[in-house]
């Protein structure tokens, strides 16, 4: 017999929105949040979604922790921030039917710690298209459209990812891929730039997109990543099945000139990508804003280490992770004009290291100026 008993860990922006919609589906779930307030205000009003014009309130209720007597689930969703992942799933792993899976939601490379913990036959990614966050305890916003894309580390199309396309279907739609290492990968690309330089700007996406500088950090954050994920044998998927990371990726040639016909193309897509999840906002800077670890080491620290692994250097995304910490330390305020330094400070490294192939023996700076 499938258990198709869902245990939801975390009532964050897109915990909440999942949680909402498999509640209303009438599947048994049990919601669980470490944070009191959250799961205080679920109980009292349920769990209230803003989708454009829309707002549904669901009834439910979340605890602080798993109940002892929970019994096993064929689904755990990991819907917290990368930081708390590992323990997460060290906390849920007895509560893991035998046959079940935990479904990663975070971005990054957060399948191959879980994989370590429960096991990569019981480790499934779910790549998330769509953007959310919390607005007030137990109230979400859905600040875009999209869906999923779901994969095993093996590359296996079974039984239990056909139940999940039904079960996150209501949600948005489903995709399922044999190539999850390389969909991650241009999912990480993406996320190093958005969800990082929109921690540093402290704007929604909308807004930090208008800027030229914005989109050229952007642009140099991407093809960091992807020059690792290529030198590590990874090949990447389109996003959406639409943006190509390995087009979006600067040429050297397009380090050299001050303009070209392909970089204007480029500048044009973040500019459509801006505008169409205008709304979006930084889950990484939410998580700061509620005195939570930033995600930037799971982001652009993953290119970062991954690609010393390979004798390859990514020294924008260090400075980002740089600058994203002593904004977590309280050391520095999120705003544009932060934004800008980091591009004025980061300029003769950047061109620098992308004209020598990412092999020049520079020192990574780790000290904020």
């Amino acid at each position: 017999m499938t258990n198709d008993r869902i245990l939801v860990l975390g009532c964050g922006g897109l915990g909440g929105i999942v949680a909402a919609a498999l509640l209303e589906q009438g599947a048994e779930v049990t919601l669980v949040t470490h944070n009191e307030e959250i799961a205080s205000a679920i109980c009292e009003r349920g769990l209230v979604v803003r989708f454009e014009d829309s707002v549904r309130r669901t009834p439910g209720r979340a605890t602080p922790r798993i109940p002892p007597d929970a019994g096993t689930f064929g689904f755990v969703f990991l819907l917290m921030q990368p930081p708390q992942v590992e323990e997460a799933a060290r906390t849920a792993l007895p509560h893991l039917s035998a046959d079940g899976a935990m479904v990663c939601f975070q971005n990054g490379l957060c399948e191959e710690r879980v994989a370590r913990i429960a096991g990569p036959e019981r480790t499934i990614g779910a790549i998330v298209a769509w953007g959310a966050s919390m607005i007030a305890p137990g109230v979400y916003e859905r600040t875009s459209p999209g869906g999923f894309v779901l994969g095993t580390l093996d590359g296996r199309i079974d039984d239990r990812l056909e139940r999940l396309r039904r079960i996150l279907g209501p949600i948005g739609e489903v995709h399922l891929t044999r190539n999850l290492t390389g969909a991650r990968w241009s999912k990480l690309a993406i996320n190093c730039a958005i969800s990082s330089l929109g921690t540093i700007g402290g704007q929604r996406l909308g807004v930090l997109l208008r800027y030229r500088f914005a989109r050229r950090l952007a642009l140099e954050t991407m093809t960091e990543a992807v020059v690792v994920a290529r030198a590590r044998g990874v090949v990447l998927e389109k996003v959406a099945g639409t943006i190509d990371l390995e087009w979006v990726a600067l040429s050297p040639d397009e380090f050299r000139k001050a303009g070209s016909a392909s970089l204007l193309a480029k500048h044009a897509l973040l500019l459509a990508v801006g505008t169409r999840y205008r709304r979006m906002r930084s889950s990484m800077l939410a998580a700061i804003e509620r005195g939570r670890p930033p995600a930037v080491d799971f982001l652009n620290g993953e290119v970062v280490q991954k690609g010393r692994e390979v004798g390859l250097l990514a020294p924008l995304n260090a400075r980002i992770c740089d600058f994203v910490h002593a904004i977590a330390r309280g050391e520095m305020r999120p705003s544009v004009p932060l934004l800008r330094r980091l591009f004025a400070e980061t300029r003769r490294e950047v061109r620098a290291a992308a004209l020598s192939g990412y092999r020049e023996p520079y020192v990574l700076r780790s000290v904020v100026r």
